[in-house]
């Protein structure tokens, strides 16, 4: 069995008696085997789990034997969802809510549904766990005192450059996630604003069978993407603006 095989351990889970509330559990973001017992705990006890992508968490209920009622709740239906999640609160049911991989809300749906439960009076709890930002930034080798997570940049040229601008001064680690189709233009970016020998870090494919840190400097790290295929998988790229 490999580090990603999970055989059903129901005898790991506890009966909770969860009250009314939104959960904001945390899942892993590659092994499953990084999910907290409290988060298994939680995902069987809840009355139903609302999932960005129904088929991903499945694969981590059907991991653990989790039968818990899986629903929908992402960018494109969520002013639909919001109202009947509110009622299922309001009649007492206890609701957790998951992302694809790792922190509910963190460059993922779900902030406009946490501050309409809290307005309506509705307990959130959240459960921490995985999550690809903390991640990267334990193995990236990069100062860690102050870091600032700036999501997805702008697709557009214009808009990225102008937003890493906004950055331009400050004594901090930049954080973003990226994608291997735009992760050139991002470095290329990076390099017109802060200057070729910038030192950076990209991780790819955390906790994954494929996973890989490399610590460069902008310019050298261009060049090698420049020369080899395009990269594919989930990235995080941190960038150092310390002068450490």
């Amino acid at each position: 069995m490999n580090a990603n095989e999970v055989k059903p351990v129901t005898q790991l889970i506890r009966p909770v008696d969860l009250s009314s509330a939104l959960y904001v559990v945390a899942t892993p973001i590659g092994n499953l085997r990084d999910v907290t017992l409290r988060a298994l705990d939680t995902l069987a006890g809840v009355d139903v789990i609302y999932a960005e992508d129904t088929r991903q968490t499945r694969r981590l209920l059907d991991a653990y034997g989790i039968t818990t009622s899986l629903r929908t709740y992402h960018d494109h239906n969520g002013a639909q969802m919001r109202p009947q999640i509110i009622s299922l609160l309001e009649e007492g049911k206890s609701i957790a809510l998951v992302s694809d991989a790792g922190t509910p809300l963190i460059s993922d749906p779900g902030f406009k549904l946490v501050s309409d439960v809290r307005d309506e009076g509705h307990k959130v709890v959240p459960l921490p766990g995985p999550s690809a930002l903390t991640a990267a930034l334990s193995a990236g080798g990069l100062p860690t005192d102050t870091f600032t997570f700036a999501g997805f940049l702008p697709v557009k040229t214009g808009q990225r450059l102008d937003r890493l601008k906004s950055f331009a001064g400050q004594k901090t680690t930049l954080i973003f996630y990226e994608t291997g189709n735009r992760l050139a233009d991002t470095v290329s970016a990076i390099i017109e604003v802060f200057g070729a020998e910038t030192e950076l870090v990209m991780a790819r494919e955390l906790t994954k069978m494929f996973e890989t840190i490399v610590h460069s400097e902008a310019g050298a790290f261009l060049e090698e993407l420049n020369s080899s295929d395009k990269l594919k998988g989930e990235i995080v790229l941190m960038v150092s603006l310390t002068g450490d």
